[in-house]
């Protein structure tokens, strides 16, 4: 089911005043390399049951010195037709080096790494990492977000045991508090118990 309707979601920021974000597909450093259709403003929506439980987590992990950082959340249907048709133009390969050095930008769609739905455009899925307070830096993941590859599975052992630990570190903290991970991507998690299972939301990315 699509829907246009907004009024189950939240400004992240609005309701974790200490999260962070780096809107990547506001931006242009992302696997494309332009701005992506329906992000009209930096901004990071989620649902409100979402919200809830990412604040839980936001609050656990700043008392062991972190803040979260969010790449994504809502995802409307728009952006995604965006990435299905930029991934069947074979010849633009102007990320490559940076997203995609591993693999041949041919197998994005076969192998799953893009596809024509997306559990962000239900609303209850967040990207993010760790920001360390200490070191005022981003913690590092052994991988950037949205590396594609085996080096993003989020028990991929081919990375230090510090960058290990560091996902293991997030991962636990979002499991706590009622988030499922994605085996392909160690910033990718989900509300278990999402409020619009069946429905992909269509508005655009904008303050509410």
């Amino acid at each position: 089911m699509l829907s246009d309707n907004s009024e189950g979601f939240v400004n992240i920021s609005e309701a974790i005043p200490d999260i962070l974000l780096d809107i990547r597909y506001y931006s242009t450093f992302n696997f494309i390399g332009e701005r992506i259709d329906g992000y009209l403003q930096p901004v990071a929506l989620i649902t409100k049951e979402t919200a809830k439980c990412l604040k839980e987590v936001s609050g656990e992990l700043k008392a062991k010195g972190y803040r979260l950082k969010v790449f994504d959340a809502y995802r409307q249907q728009m952006a995604v037709d965006h990435f299905m048709r930029w991934a069947q133009d074979v010849s633009d390969l102007r990320m490559k080096e940076f997203f995609y050095p591993e693999i041949e930008k041919s197998v994005l769609i076969p192998q799953g790494y893009i596809a024509a739905h997306s559990g962000h455009s239900r609303g209850s899925t967040v990207d993010l990492t760790l920001f360390d307070m200490r070191t005022q830096k981003e913690t590092d993941m052994g991988s950037p977000f949205d590396y594609f590859g085996e080096r993003s599975h989020p028990d991929y052992r081919g990375i230090t045991e510090e960058q290990y630990t560091n996902r293991m570190v997030l991962q636990k903290a979002m499991l706590t508090h009622g988030f499922r991970p994605l085996s392909s991507e160690w910033w990718h998690f989900t509300l278990k118990d999402e409020p619009y299972p069946d429905t992909f939301f269509s508005f655009p990315v904008r303050a509410l």
